[in-house]
């Protein structure tokens, strides 16, 4: 026996229409829409209320558990580290050592670094990169996430807080505002896990969040051409065209030792990294460069007295573990809007890019990480963090990449990690004194240089040309205009997106597949044909006040349309609209009013309009709705386009 396969495949269009007797050539059974069991409103709110906050059901596991055994579940989702350490043995421990020794030789020089970025002196690097990722061990879900400041969060802080308090100036209050920025980060951060409002991060899409990332890492590539060519004097702007005014009005400036050094260890840093990304294997390599160009710098630079040629360096750090801060943080003053406007936005940041980092690696080694967890761990690693000296971290995505390369299997990798910077504070402090600046500017170049996504913003214009669009303008927006202002323009596009999508919801014309009863978009199934005597159009977006109106105006102009056309191919006349609800998940009270009206007007045209397949929320509102169920009842209402097409079929039938 043969079985006949209707395919996927570009046709071309037709409007060849199905003879209605084809479709009622055997009897069909027209089926009541059910309604659902009756619900109190409690029952109501509550089942909205859990699908809202709880879609994961996170309470499952403990259900028919004795008392103990709750006690030990809720400390093991409370705290993560119980889940796995039970089960912890040395092999594993050997792994984590490894990686974490590695990841180790990364965070160092890049702690270092990232502090500079964000104006702050650099052992508040170092010390960022002890703490945090030792609270995170004991609260974070994720085996792979690499803990410490980024490259992103550090420049907005940077930039945030400059504009106003000035670190050379004043640096006292900007060391405040900048604990304080971070403690509000973490309120922020564990509050949208604690409320499980994860989604607010999501506004920030992906594309709009590529262009973001790649406008700033230009910024922030272009303002270490200070230390990269020993400029001194330079801009505190972030804009491309103020910072290349600063480059090429500086050039008395330019030092010829400094610049040498500098393009030396930034060629060097970038085939380290080259090489590891096209043999992952060979990881460590990009892994120990920032490391061993630190090292090798720093030992020239001993060697040759760089003081003495006009080669900057880091000069004396302070040993020792972090000091308290909590006496630092500052909830009253002129300032304390500017501290917590910056916390919530490096907070978005930070929290959007571990997740994603989580999330990513998750998938990889096949475990789920849960998103509201690790909200509530980031901010909470933060909040202790600002009263330990520390400023915003998160996940990196590079360090991560590392950690994960090196075989890491838990959290212990980030505490090995924390050992190996406490081990640096207390006792290899005086070795970075003669650490040229320059070093850690090409440390950030070649960093976040891998920021810019080349192949996604080309693979965004192949695909959907209005992410490309959103891309685009977040990007130029960074570059040109202010860093603050191009992460505005990254969520308002995405705003604005989910506006259109919302207000502007597709409708499309559905036509039978010969041969079947199915009904699909004719403009997808060249096969597809209409049906005689009527329009069945399918809306594919919750029916709300905000695109009611517009859902109404579109349908009218489909049925003028097609009376037009009616007219001039001399076609059957138009009897029956017919809307398949399938994808009308939801519908509120503007949208019932609306149907009403339509149902109305066109029954003045002679004009029978029926609805399809609607969902149990729908059908359930429509009923409540006296109203409107007056106006439709139960007759105009079916459970599928087919029924819906046969039963007014046979009523036309037997009129004159």
């Amino acid at each position: 026996m043969g079985v006949t396969s209707n395919k996927v495949e570009s046709l071309p269009n037709t409007t060849t229409t199905t003879p209605i007797s084809v479709l009622t050539t055997q009897p069909l059974e027209i089926h009541k829409v059910s309604l659902p069991p009756n619900k109190t409103t409690f029952q109501s709110i509550k089942q909205s209320f859990s699908e809202f906050f709880f879609p994961d059901d996170p309470l499952h596991q403990f259900k028919d558990q004795s008392p103990f055994k709750k006690l030990i579940l809720a400390l093991q989702y409370l705290f993560p580290i119980f889940h796995w350490a039970p089960e912890y043995n040395l092999k594993l421990f050997k792994s984590d050592v490894i990686s974490g020794l590695t990841i180790a030789s990364l965070a160092i020089p890049q702690g270092i670094s990232y502090a500079k970025l964000a104006n702050l002196p650099p052992i508040i690097g170092l010390y960022s990169s002890f703490v945090p990722p030792l609270i995170y061990a004991v609260l974070g879900s994720s085996r792979d996430l690499a803990v410490g400041p980024v490259s992103i969060a550090s420049l907005v802080m940077g930039y945030m807080l400059r504009d106003q308090v000035s670190p050379d100036q004043d640096p006292v209050l900007y060391l405040q505002l900048a604990f304080t920025a971070t403690f509000f980060a973490g309120v922020f951060q564990a509050s949208l896990g604690f409320l499980r409002l994860g989604f607010v991060v999501d506004f920030l899409s992906k594309p709009t969040l590529i262009g973001f990332m790649g406008g700033a890492a230009i910024i922030v590539s272009l303002q270490q051409l200070k230390g990269l060519l020993g400029i001194i004097h330079f801009t505190n702007k972030m804009s491309f065209v103020s910072v290349m005014e600063s480059v090429f009005g500086k050039t008395s400036e330019w030092a010829w030792q400094t610049i040498l050094m500098g393009f030396f260890f930034l060629v060097l840093l970038l085939i380290a990294r080259h090489i590891s990304m096209r043999r992952p294997k060979l990881f460590w390599i990009s892994a120990a460069a920032p490391l061993t160009s630190v090292i090798l710098s720093t030992t020239i630079s001993f060697i040759i007295k760089a003081q003495n040629h006009g080669i900057q360096t880091i000069g004396h750090l302070q040993k020792g573990l972090n000091p308290p801060s909590a006496n630092l943080l500052c909830f009253h003053g002129n300032y304390l809007s500017l501290a917590i406007k910056t916390g919530i936005v490096t907070g978005i940041l930070s929290l959007t890019e571990g997740i994603a980092v989580g999330r990513t690696f998750a998938s990889l080694k096949n475990y789920q990480v849960d998103g509201n967890k690790e909200m509530m761990a980031i901010g909470i690693m933060n909040m202790a963090g600002s009263c330990s000296s520390c400023y915003v971290t998160t996940g990196s995505f590079s360090r991560s990449a590392v950690n994960y390369n090196a075989g890491s299997q838990t959290a212990v990798s980030n505490i090995v990690m924390a050992s190996a910077v406490m081990f640096t504070m207390l006792f290899l402090m005086p070795l970075f004194y003669y650490t040229p600046n320059v070093i850690l500017s090409a440390i950030i170049i070649s960093a976040v240089i891998g920021l810019i996504d080349f192949q996604t913003a080309v693979k965004l214009w192949k695909v959907d040309k209005l992410d490309f669009l959103a891309c685009m303008c977040a990007f130029f927006g960074v570059l040109f205009i202010s860093v603050q202002m191009g992460l505005l323009i990254a969520v308002g596009i995405s705003m604005f997106r989910i506006l259109i999508q919302v207000t502007r919801p597709n409708t499309v014309i559905l036509g039978n597949i010969p041969g079947t009863q199915s009904y699909r978009n004719m403009g997808q199934y060249g096969e597809a044909r209409r049906v005689p005597y009527f329009l069945i159009l399918s809306i594919e977006s919750p029916i709300y006040f905000t695109n009611c109106m517009y859902l109404q105006e579109r349908i009218m102009r489909w049925v003028r349309e097609e009376e037009e056309r009616i007219i001039r191919m001399k076609d059957c006349e138009l009897k029956c609209i017919v809307l398949d609800m399938a994808a009308v998940t939801a519908l509120d009270t503007s949208g019932m009013e609306v149907l009403s009206e339509m149902k109305k007007a066109l029954d003045k045209r002679s004009l029978q309009l029926v609805l399809a397949n609607p969902v149990a929320n729908v059908i359930e509102r429509l009923h409540r709705s006296a109203k409107t169920w007056e106006v439709f009842g139960s007759d105009s209402i079916y459970m599928d386009v087919e029924e819906a097409v046969a039963s007014v079929s046979s009523l036309l039938k037997y009129q004159p």
